[in-house]
């Protein structure tokens, strides 16, 4: 170890011979910065450094110096968002902590009951639990609360990027704030992060109310070399017969071309493919099986998503870490997290990701090897221009997209957690979780705990918070006892009883569509609906009847001529940022240099039609039937827009880079009248601005919640109003010249 490291030499002398042992040339710059921040236990600390340059390390050797040196044993409470990162965290602490005597005791569904029972008699060493196992703990043991936690030293949160935005990251704010109001002292808490794109919303979100105080400590580590390669497939033209609308979705013909080019170029290696559906991960897994099995080669490619269960999941993770056997996994983000899959040598990007921070997540998979460098294949899949091409077909916009996120990613740039939300559904379940606690609790003591200054919900009224008590005892989820107390209603009381209560999380549901009748498929609804609304869905177009939120059902009829919708939804929500560097794209002459010859076709072609439509000067794009607005804003931007064109009578919903408006009986100058109005006149409130607004319902617990809160919960957490009236304020001082 080098004379120079101080840092190394404040560690216990126990530790300092383990990394002797293992060999360590030097401490990694986050971990130098590290130790002399956590070995006290006086402070938050955040470290933000690079899959693989030693974030766990640089949180746990001094966190456990600080609990050797102490004069009695304490705890170290380690919260994962994963089960499986806390089985990998076992085996990487197991063999440190043995030679410490340091115990480590992971918790989740899957640990026996008598390994929780002997951390129950200890209650020290380090506990690696996820918040729902915390959440329980809290719920069935509170009167026990103080006693596990009393010796508590750190909480450190792994992936804090996973939990910042969230209804489960409020959840763990909430469950850490009420351990500590139980034992009455603050726990320094440490977060670990690769991809924080503001340190101080992530320092805001670790302790909130207090951000100036967390120390932060950033990796200057030098990254590896990077290898991109943007392949571009263009989808042949199919010419849809009009009719019934019973005809089966003609199969596309790329998925096949890009398996084998994925089966030529990852076979002998490890790699992982992110298709960013799990109806393609099963699409492309069943691909890539069938190349192996013609090519009579071995199986080399593995499944790796939610719905599969957790002994597949587990099969996937196994043959990743075998060395002398290559495997790739085709996987959702389960894979885009912590978990010890052993040494990745690419990473493959089919359509754009959700974000440019899940591609910085993913690709920090490879490259890991001392010298190698990290790979990254995009794929775009485009349509062939023909016929009654959408726009965003004629601008390219997969291609364009994925360009703006890796040109974005090479600048050091991923989008800043959202930290704006009220998370209202997950305060109803912290509010049912803190009278399971306490065996009942007043409402003055019960938004104290939640609610006052610096507490996880302290956005939350007074006002606003009696009105959802009191919307809650109508639905018999509490009830209120002669003396005041607050405890479970006849509702109540089933829901906390039932497994499920302990995640404040839902799985996205998908909504069903039905056309007389006959259900076509289904599809996720990660943005509003509205009646008359257009969609595509099957390469075919259809009108939205009705929606039945309860059912998770949307009614359609086909509508038949002009052009389809130009936008049917991507992953994710795409942030401000992507669009404008888009439209820069689209304004450019700059051509990448790692697009192969058809991706740099499809760029050219997306340039000469933004020039053929004068985009450069022009915002509204006539197209009959319908005008589409291009903002190049963000999503929560555009969908605020098109609630207030909505409002204005329009019917209006976001799309893409814009929105899309029905022309029906008005004109584009009435569109841009009510464009200039939105600019000068007051926004109405949200109980008329989401009035005809449907599905709403977006998390576990907004069923519970009154229709005047669920709105104000909707809005927090999905529209940005005010970057919406900043843009009608610009077009409006253009027009109005």
């Amino acid at each position: 170890m080098s004379e120079s490291s101080t840092s190394f030499y404040r560690l216990d002398e126990r530790i300092q011979r383990f990394i002797w042992t293992e060999g360590w040339e030097s401490l990694r710059d986050a971990q130098e910065a590290a130790i002399p921040l956590i070995i006290n236990a006086d402070r938050d600390v955040i470290i933000a450094a690079a899959t693989a340059t030693g974030k766990t390390e640089a949180a746990f050797l001094p966190a456990l110096t600080h609990m050797l040196q102490s004069d009695e044993l304490g705890l170290i409470v380690y919260i994962s968002p994963l089960k499986a990162l806390i089985n990998d965290q076992f085996d990487r602490f197991d063999r440190l902590c043995e030679q410490l005597e340091v115990p480590v005791w992971p918790w989740h569904g899957d640990v026996s009951a008598s390994i929780k029972t002997r951390f129950l008699s200890k209650r020290n060493g380090i506990l690696l639990i996820t918040p729902e196992s915390l959440e329980a703990m809290l719920c069935n043991r509170g009167t026990s609360i103080s006693t596990i936690f009393d010796r508590s030293t750190f909480f450190v949160v792994d992936e804090l990027h996973a939990f910042i935005g969230s209804e489960r990251g409020k959840q763990l704010q909430s469950l850490m704030h009420r351990i500590e109001q139980v034992v009455g002292r603050k726990i320094p808490r440490i977060g670990l992060s690769a991809t924080l794109g503001d340190m101080n919303l992530a320092a805001e979100f670790l302790r909130s109310g207090e951000s100036t105080s967390v120390a932060i400590v950033e990796s200057r580590s030098s990254s590896s070399e990077l290898k991109i390669l943007v392949k571009g497939y263009e989808e042949p033209l199919v010419i849809i017969r009009s009719g019934n609308g019973d005809d089966e979705e003609p199969e596309p013909a790329t998925p096949s071309l890009i398996a084998t080019h994925l089966f030529k170029s990852l076979r002998g290696s490890n790699n992982l493919v992110f298709p960013n559906s799990r109806r393609e991960v099963e699409r492309f897994t069943h691909l890539l099986n069938n190349l192996c099995i013609q090519q009579q080669v071995p199986n080399e490619f593995w499944p790796h998503h939610g719905s599969l269960s957790k002994e597949i999941r587990a099969e996937t993770e196994a043959a990743l870490k075998q060395q002398n056997c290559p495997a790739t996994a085709i996987c959702t983000n389960t894979l885009e997290l912590g978990i010890d899959i052993g040494s990745v040598k690419s990473v493959a990007q089919i359509g754009s990701p959700p974000s440019v921070a899940s591609l910085r997540q993913r690709l920090g998979r490879s490259g890991r090897r001392k010298g190698e460098p990290a790979i990254l294949r995009g794929y775009c899949i485009e349509d062939a221009i023909g016929g009654e091409a959408s726009l965003a077909t004629e601008l390219r916009l997969n291609t364009i997209k994925m360009i703006a996120m890796i040109s974005l990613l090479l600048e050091g740039w991923f989008e800043p957690p959202a930290t704006n939300g009220f998370h209202l559904s997950t305060l109803i379940q912290q509010m049912l979780s803190a009278i399971a606690q306490y065996g009942g609790i007043t409402m003055s003591q019960l938004y104290t705990l939640l609610c006052a200054q610096n507490a996880p919900f302290s956005c939350v009224s007074k006002v606003n918070f009696i009105t959802l008590v009191r919307y809650l005892g109508q639905k018999e989820v509490l009830i209120q006892d002669s003396s005041g107390v607050l405890l479970h209603g006849r509702v109540g009381e089933k829901l906390v009883n039932h497994y499920t209560f302990y995640a404040a999380f839902v799985i996205d549901e998908e909504f069903r569509i039905v056309v007389n009748g006959k259900t076509l498929g289904t599809i996720p609804i990660s943005q509003m609906l509205t009646v008359g609304q257009r969609i595509l869905f099957a390469g075919k177009t259809w009108f939205i009847e009705e929606i039945d939120e309860v059912q998770k059902t949307i009614y359609v009829i086909r509508a038949f001529g002009g052009v389809p919708p130009s936008f049917s939804g991507s992953t994710g929500r795409t942030h401000t940022q992507v669009r404008q560097r888009m439209r820069n794209l689209l304004e450019s002459n700059d051509i990448p240099s790692f697009l192969d010859e058809v991706a740099r076709r499809f760029l050219a072609e997306a340039r000469k039609g933004y020039t053929a439509r004068n985009l450069g000067h022009t915002f509204f794009v006539d197209q009959g039937r319908v005008v589409y607005i291009l903002t190049w804003l963000g999503d929560a931007a555009n969908e605020a827009i098109a609630c207030l064109i909505s409002w204005r009578g329009f019917i209006a919903v976001p799309a893409g880079p814009g929105v899309e408006v029905l022309k029906g009986k008005y004109t584009t100058e009435d569109l841009l009248d009510a464009l200039i109005d939105l600019a000068v006149d007051d926004s109405p409130p949200l109980d008329i601005l989401l009035a005809d607004v449907k599905n709403l319902q977006r998390e576990k617990w907004d069923w519970a919640l009154p229709d005047g809160l669920l709105r104000i919960a909707y809005a927090s957490l999905y529209l940005d109003l005010e970057e919406a009236l900043k843009w009608a304020k610009q077009i409006a001082a253009i027009n109005t010249r």
